[in-house]
C-alpha cells in the first residue's frame, strides 16, 4: 500500500482525489474556474463535503462553463438555492456568478485565464519540501498575492486561505509532503 498525505484518509473519493487530482498542474481554463469555484464553496466546510457534491455542483452550474454562469438569472439563483444537491448558501452562489463574470473579464485581458493564475508562481509549479502535514502553511505570499488581485478585479470567496488550497488542488504547489508517493510523481 501506498504511503499517501495524511489528509487523503481511508475514505474512497478522497484517496482517488488525492492520488489522481491533487497537486497535478492545470492548465484548462475552465478546470481552472470549476476548482475556484469548488473551494470558495467549500469555505467553513470540509473539502470531502465538496468532493461528494462535486457531480451536482458540475449539473447545477452549467459544467462550470463561465459563459453560461456569468448569464444566469434570478431565476437561476432561485434554482441553485433550492438545489441540496450543492451547499446551498446565498452569498456563495451569487459570488460563483459574479465570478463568472470576472473571470471572463480576466480572459479578455489576458487571453487565457491560465496565462493571468500562472503569474502567481511565475508560470511554473512551486515545488515544497514539507515532510510533516504540520509544516505546510495556511497561506503563503504567492496566495496573498493572488487573493488581493482576485479582490481586486471583483472576486469573492478568494481569501488567501482559499487561494492557496487552489493553488494545491491546480498544481501550482505541490504541496504533497516528500514521504507521499505522489510527491515525487508529480515532480
Amino acid at each position: 500500500m501506498p504511503t499517501r498525505c495524511a489528509w487523503a484518509g481511508s475514505d474512497p473519493l478522497y484517496i482517488r482525489y488525492h492520488d489522481t487530482e491533487w497537486g497535478v498542474p492545470q492548465h484548462q481554463d475552465r478546470k481552472l474556474f470549476e476548482m475556484l469555484m469548488l473551494e470558495g464553496a467549500q469555505a467553513g466546510l470540509s473539502w470531502i463535503t465538496i468532493l461528494r457534491k462535486r457531480a451536482a455542483y458540475r449539473k447545477a452550474f452549467d459544467r462550470f462553463d463561465p459563459r453560461k454562469v456569468a448569464r444566469y438569472s434570478a431565476a437561476d439563483r432561485r434554482r441553485l438555492l433550492a438545489d441540496a444537491g450543492i451547499v446551498r448558501n446565498r452569498l456563495k452562489i451569487d459570488a460563483a456568478i459574479g465570478n463568472a463574470k470576472a473571470f471572463l473579464e480576466v480572459q479578455r485581458e489576458f487571453g487565457r485565464f491560465d496565462t493571468y493564475i500562472w503569474q502567481f508562481t511565475d508560470g511554473r509549479p512551486i515545488r515544497n519540501r514539507w515532510r510533516t502535514i504540520q509544516e505546510v502553511p495556511p497561506t503563503t505570499p504567492a496566495s496573498d498575492a493572488m487573493s488581493q488581485d482576485l479582490k481586486r478585479r471583483g472576486f469573492k470567496f478568494v481569501g488567501s486561505t482559499i487561494c492557496h488550497a487552489f493553488m494545491q488542488a491546480t498544481g501550482m504547489v505541490n504541496d504533497h509532503l516528500t514521504g507521499c508517493f505522489r510527491y515525487r510523481q508529480i515532480r
